[in-house]
């Protein structure tokens, strides 16, 4: 693999106390890790608070999203991606059914219930709230510029088609 024009900064041990000067050298999947991990623990913990789950707002989402109603496998071939299991989805909107959250048209289309969109405000209202603290101090030109570099990151790793470690470099 080839190094990049320009890209010359060594990859440091993660370091949760790197300081700002030690930031360009730390590893970009361990402070995306890091972050993921923690930004999900608080709006599921939350969500927690009040008997909802975070799947639970995504199926609800979902089905109040589209131009149309869609049906139950369309949802969870949506969503399991996001999933931690190739059923939770279709167990959620099991959940949801019985929480009467949503209900299923006679054409087999899912459609929230006036409780289920009540819901669905409630927790957008939530999440709202949670954004508001994980952006504390963060303008919104910041995180733009933040989301850019992710991007850029995934269309870079996206474009490598093949990763040919050097033998140089390959650890005996």
């Amino acid at each position: 693999m080839e190094l990049l024009t320009g890209s010359t900064t060594d990859q440091a041990p993660a370091n949760p106390a790197a300081t700002d000067d030690m930031l360009a050298t730390q590893p970009v999947g361990y402070w995306c890790g890091l972050t993921h991990a923690a930004v999900t623990r608080l709006l599921r913990d939350a969500m927690a608070r009040i008997d909802v789950t975070q799947p639970q707002y995504w199926v609800l989402n979902r089905v109040n999203g589209g131009p149309a109603a869609p049906s139950r496998e369309e949802v969870v071939a949506q969503l399991t991606h996001l999933a931690d299991g190739p059923h939770e989805i279709t167990r959620i909107i099991d959940q949801l059914l019985h929480r009467e959250w949503l209900r299923i048209d006679d054409g087999q289309c899912l459609h929230l219930t006036d409780a289920g969109e009540a819901a669905r405000v409630r927790l957008r209202e939530l999440a709202t709230e949670v954004r508001a603290v994980v952006h504390q101090g963060i303008s919104d030109e910041e995180y733009v510029a933040a989301l850019k570099v992710l991007r850029r990151m995934v269309a870079n790793v996206e474009a490598t088609e093949l990763l040919v470690v050097r033998p140089d470099l390959a650890i005996s």
